[in-house]
């Protein structure tokens, strides 16, 4: 057998690199592939490279405090809607290794690199989520600000966000100029979706835990897969034959068609609201005219018909007014629509419009922030009391809060007593009633001369208690100081139920009856 015959898969192949490079095409491909090759590849060096991001795959103790402390930092920045604290947060992520870590493990087939690079991931995930639900439930904010909802509805702009910074990320690990800005742009795509997780998971809202979820699973996949592609674009070797590099890369690229079908259906959909928005302003505002002022416009895309309502400041009130931007936007839109729009007279004059508008937006901004005192004022109760949110009784009128505290291990009446002066000192104009349980009440001890001499402290708390659990009480000590101490009560609206004459040096108060 002659040299020409040994490697008969070799001749294939050779045959088949023949075929290409004689096509058309192939003739303007050789020489670009050439130039990469020879001046691109040739200048990586490879296992550096590996070395690099090998080493820091692993789920160390100082990556899994990184993630917490960068998790914490952005749940905190989602919770305020403050975009320079969540930016702030990804300078503290260590996620740009373990996700490069498995993009470059795919890409040269070394399947243990692959498990320790998805554990750290997985480990490092679970510790984000965790520690941010931890923080949610301790904290008086659980609403959904614009920063978190925004990252409940995953579209095609997540993924191109998500397909640069990998593009950057990998093109900085291979050519060595890796930096904290590079790593900022990769925890930019996946910390805050994940900060975002634990807050559905806190708060048991469930379209914003999935929708969040959807979104750092798109961009863990887009990240992962495109710096695949990188490292395999920049040679690196990989044990996987022809075949299954093939198989890799053609199913790499159907992961991102199907990535890619739904999230532009979404950003359509989106695309739809943000134009109907312009479309349904515009029509009020022409059946108005340009005198009249739109204060706030809401429309509420779930229902059907479509519901829209909004404010107008306006010099003239216009009866017909909901029925023709009915009509005007069921034609514009294609779809059904319920329109309600509230109507303020204001004067005539071209700037009255504009400082109505301005005093209903100082008016909604007061709102919006006594709101969130009473949300914070309400949080301060139920954890004074130990009990849940909804269990604190509150009255705006009268502004008054209160709520029955649970039993504490070690807390005396006293205790719930500097409790409730916490809590009515953070909310001044407000009556706080914190109600503790029926535990045992101080005696009063006495002096040589029938007084008390145990100070007001005691008695205080007594009368405190008692006015809160509105119980009777009965007291039992010497004649003199006892019908004293009755009468003092009795003048404060505090029922004795009994009093009874005793020797002694102290006053004994309990309960005269307790709740069964």
């Amino acid at each position: 057998m002659n040299a020409a015959n040994a490697n008969p898969a070799a001749d294939e192949r050779s045959d088949r690199t023949a075929g290409w490079v004689f096509s058309p095409i192939g003739r303007s491909v050789v020489p670009l592939r050439k130039y990469w090759r020879d001046n691109v590849v040739e200048d990586v060096d490879h296992q550096a490279v590996v070395a690099k991001i090998a080493v820091e795959c692993p789920a160390t103790a100082r990556y899994i405090l990184m993630i917490m402390m960068s998790a914490g930092i952005a749940i905190l920045g989602l919770l305020l809607s403050s975009p320079a604290v969540v930016i702030g947060a990804m300078l503290l992520s260590p996620l740009m290794s373990p996700i490069l870590g498995v993009g470059f493990a795919l890409a040269t087939g070394k399947r243990k690199w692959l498990v320790t690079s998805a554990r750290s991931l997985l480990m490092g995930s679970v510790a984000a989520v965790l520690f941010t639900a931890l923080i949610v439930l301790i904290s008086p904010l659980q609403t959904v600000t614009e920063e978190i909802a925004a990252r409940t509805r995953p579209n095609l702009f997540d993924l191109l966000v998500a397909l640069f910074s990998s593009i950057a990320g990998s093109y900085a690990m291979i050519r060595g100029r890796e930096g904290s800005i590079v790593g900022v742009a990769i925890a930019t795509a996946l910390m805050p979706p994940l900060a975002v997780v634990g807050f559905g998971l806190a708060t048991f809202n469930w379209t914003v835990f999935f929708g969040a979820f959807g979104l750092f699973v798109t961009n863990f996949l887009t990240i992962a897969l495109t710096a695949t592609l990188m490292a395999r674009l920049y040679g690196f070797r990989t044990t996987l034959s022809s075949k299954q590099g093939w198989f890799q890369s053609g199913g790499i690229f159907l992961i991102f068609i199907a990535l890619a079908i739904p999230l532009g259906l979404s950003l359509r959909n989106i695309a739809w609201e943000s134009n109907s928005q312009r479309i349904v302003r515009n029509t009020i505002q022409a059946e108005f005219g340009s005198r009249a002022r739109i204060s706030e416009q809401d429309i509420d895309w779930g229902t059907e018909p479509l519901s829209i309502s909004a404010t107008v400041l306006t010099p003239e009130f216009d009866t017909g007014a909901n029925a023709d931007i009915s009509r005007a936007l069921k034609e514009r839109l294609g779809r059904d629509v319920a329109v309600r729009v509230e109507q303020f007279r204001v004067g005539a004059d071209p700037g009255a419009a504009e400082q109505a508008a301005l005093a209903r937006a100082r008016a909604a901004e007061q709102a919006a922030a006594t709101e969130r005192q009473i949300s914070t004022m309400v949080g301060r109760m139920a954890m004074a009391a130990g009990v849940e949110r909804g269990d604190v009784m509150l009255d705006r009128d009268t502004r008054r809060i209160g709520a029955t505290a649970r039993p504490l291990p070690g807390l005396s009446l006293e205790g719930y007593r500097e409790l409730e002066r916490r809590v009515a000192g953070d909310t001044p104009g407000w009556t706080v009633r914190l109600r503790p349980p029926p535990l045992g009440l101080p005696p009063l001890a006495l002096g040589d001369d029938g007084r008390v001499v145990s100070g007001q402290v005691a008695e205080g708390t007594v009368a405190w208690a008692a006015k809160r659990i509105d119980l009777p009480l009965a007291l039992r000590g010497p004649e003199e100081p006892v019908q004293a101490l009755a009468t003092r009560l009795r003048a404060e609206g505090i029922a004795i139920e009994q009093v009874e004459v005793a020797n002694g040096d102290r006053i004994e108060i309990r309960w005269a009856a307790l709740p069964q």
